[in-house]
């Protein structure tokens, strides 16, 4: 099979043909038909997550067809179409497992960081950690929503009960939670990176009814502000926003330092929270939600071997949406 292969982080990716891996026990070999590419992608590529599996197949946006059981899979069939997120595997005895909290598993396994993930035409997977994908979607629109969506949907669950959402940071989670907080009612506003138009554009054309830059303040103090932009100095800015009791959540798995800032800004019962992977349960109850609002995506597709372009695209801030990885 061909795959993307990272041999260490810093370098670029390179093609590869590798033998289709076999299901281990619990696994589902799938035969991958889209992997979108993801910031948490560019983290474990440019150095910024240590540690990764090396060599590694990146990816964990990944839609497929289960193409082969492993042994004692009986709750999935071949030609079942799957999603793979980033939680890859998990112990299921430790406390945070048996309490149904398995994103805060200290033994867990991340596809496309310490397992093997989608830039490749077959992935293996843990069986518990595949997801029904509706075919209402074709595979490439589809394939944000296992990672993009997933986290923002559990940011916005973090954010609590509002009527005013601020999100920082215009990019793939961004586009796919500002639908599914205006199907609950939310009123947007959106914080881009200063002098970006085409950010503010996409913003209002999802709904916003305010967008300015990130260095700028709300017409009104807002409820919560969820933060997908990677940069630690957006967390006192978000706190300056919100309303007292409001909730500031970071959503990504790396943000650079958080400078310091005055107690005043937290005082009033303001609170900063982290988002940390997702539950099945988040996995399913988006899933099955998705196609029901339904949540429309906004993809650049490029093929395999074009994934060094597509990471450059996203790392520069060149992309509408998300890019996604189609096999052929």
């Amino acid at each position: 099979m061909r795959a993307m292969l990272l041999d260490a982080p810093g370098k670029p990716l390179r093609l590869a043909r590798l033998p289709v891996p076999h299901p281990a026990p619990g696994e589902v070999l799938v035969k991958v038909e889209a992997c979108g590419v993801c910031r948490t992608d560019l983290h474990v590529v440019d150095r910024e997550l240590p540690h990764p599996k090396l060599p590694l197949i990146p990816g964990h946006e990944i839609v497929g067809r289960i193409a082969a059981l492993g042994e004692g899979v009986a709750h999935l069939q071949a030609g079942a179409r799957v999603g793979i997120p980033w939680l890859g595997w998990t112990c299921g005895e430790c406390s945070f497992c048996r309490s149904g909290k398995e994103n805060l598993c200290e033994r867990a396994l991340f596809t496309g960081y310490t397992r093997d993930g989608g830039y490749a035409e077959f992935t293996v997977a843990d069986a518990r950690y595949c997801f029904p994908v509706a075919e209402s979607y074709d595979a490439a629109a589809a394939a944000p929503l296992l990672c993009a969506g997933l986290i923002g949907y559990r940011s916005l669950r973090m954010a609590g009960s509002g009527r005013t959402l601020g999100i920082y940071g215009f990019g793939a989670a961004a586009h796919i939670v500002a639908q599914v907080a205006q199907h609950e009612g939310w009123r947007l506003f959106a914080f881009v990176k200063p002098g970006d138009e085409a950010a503010l554009r996409f913003a209002r054309a999802l709904g916003a009814e305010w967008a300015g830059g990130s260095d700028e303040t709300p017409p009104e103090l807002l409820d919560a502000a969820i933060i997908y932009a990677p940069a630690g100095p957006l967390v006192p800015a978000a706190l300056k926003a919100v309303a007292p009791g409001g909730r500031v959540v970071c959503a990504g798995i790396h943000m650079s330092d958080i400078p310091s800032f005055p107690y005043e800004i937290l005082w009033r019962e303001r609170s900063v929270h982290s988002v940390a992977n997702l539950t099945r349960a988040d996995g399913e109850a988006f899933l099955a939600l998705a196609p029901e609002i339904p949540v429309v995506t906004t993809v650049e597709t490029l093929r395999l071997e074009q994934a060094n372009e597509a990471l450059a695209r996203l790392r520069e801030g060149r992309l509408t949406g998300a890019a996604v990885l189609v096999m052929e």
